[in-house]
């Protein structure tokens, strides 16, 4: 069942049961997923609230209201009389993001339930629960289990790769073949993913909030291919027209892993071990309720590519 990947169209708009009145918040709002969800919500008819630390700088669109997941204070005037909110926020770059996340996905939680916020829309990690989760993954699915800890319902969606320019994993995939032409791949290159397009899970977190069926359940999202790290590093590289030789070395340790990102593109040392610890880990849909829910056809990694380059290509001409 075909449809096009226009940001913000969703599949049942006579279910929409949240448009009278009732704002619905956006939790980083500035961020990769959260601005362009915040232009999806408001072209399908929602009130949007913006919230950001810094309203005063906030571009993008919706209401800018100031808000900080790590206070609970600044939290419930935003939170009142919402018929949803979206948690989108992470602190992957601090030393301490697993208490730093936990503590955050509390004060929210409670802070939802104090000012009545009927659910709450997170944005998780894929993973088997049967798998020795790497730290980051664990942290993703403690965060899924507190935000309900007040009694909010929680509708998850657990999503692998996100392809949009300015995505970390995207930005990783994309300077690594940028500045590589001969690679030094670690063991966690074969590991199979299920990438997904940036504009697909924005359609996804739409569309849950409009169907009241989807409220306090989880699904797993992906896009069309399932691939390994290298199949989609050699995917870019032919898209680009790029030359890329592979030589693998299995033994390179995942704090060698993390610093070699750091040397060849502009992420940080500590994000990318929680992100390359991450990538042992392998992150594939295993249940496929949401194409019931939000029924239509996601984008192969191809297309996701060719968007997010594309995207990247504009900015640079405008900038």
């Amino acid at each position: 069942m075909g449809v096009d990947h226009r940001p913000g169209q969703v599949a049942h708009p006579a279910r929409v049961g949240d448009r009278r009145g009732m704002p619905v918040v956006v939790t980083g709002a500035s961020g990769f997923v959260g601005s362009r969800l915040c232009v999806a919500l408001d072209a399908a008819g929602h009130q949007v609230r913006a919230m950001t630390r810094k309203p005063g700088a906030y571009r993008g669109v919706g209401e800018p209201v100031r808000g900080d997941v790590h206070d609970g204070d600044s939290l419930v005037p935003v939170l009142r009389d919402c018929a949803a909110a979206y948690y989108l926020v992470h602190s992957l770059d601090d030393v301490d993001f697993e208490r730093q996340d936990a503590e955050a996905a509390l004060t929210f939680a409670h802070a939802a339930a104090e000012a009545g916020v009927r659910r709450i829309i997170y944005l998780g990690g894929l993973g088997e629960d049967s798998d020795e989760l790497s730290a980051h993954l664990r942290s993703r699915r403690e965060v899924e289990h507190l935000l309900g800890q007040a009694g909010v319902p929680v509708t998850t969606l657990r999503a692998g790769i996100i392809v949009g320019h300015g995505g970390i994993s995207w930005e990783i995939t994309r300077q690594l073949v940028e500045h590589l032409p001969v690679m030094v791949t670690p063991r966690w290159v074969h590991t199979r993913t299920q990438p997904i397009a940036v504009d697909d899970v924005v359609r996804y977190l739409v569309g849950v909030l409009e169907d009241p069926a989807a409220t306090g359940r989880t699904f797993e999202v992906g896009g069309r291919d399932v691939l390994t790290y290298l199949e989609m590093m050699r995917r870019v590289a032919a898209i680009q027209g790029r030359p890329l030789v592979v030589v693998p070395v299995p033994l390179l340790s995942p704090r060698l892993s993390s610093l070699w990102l750091a040397l060849v593109t502009d992420v940080d040392a500590r994000t990318g071990r929680s992100l390359v610890d991450s990538m042992s880990n392998e992150v594939v849909v295993a249940e496929h309720g949401i194409r019931e829910l939000v029924p239509f056809e996601p984008m192969d990694y191809d297309s996701a590519v060719l968007l997010a380059l594309g995207e990247r290509a504009r900015q640079k001409r405008s900038a």
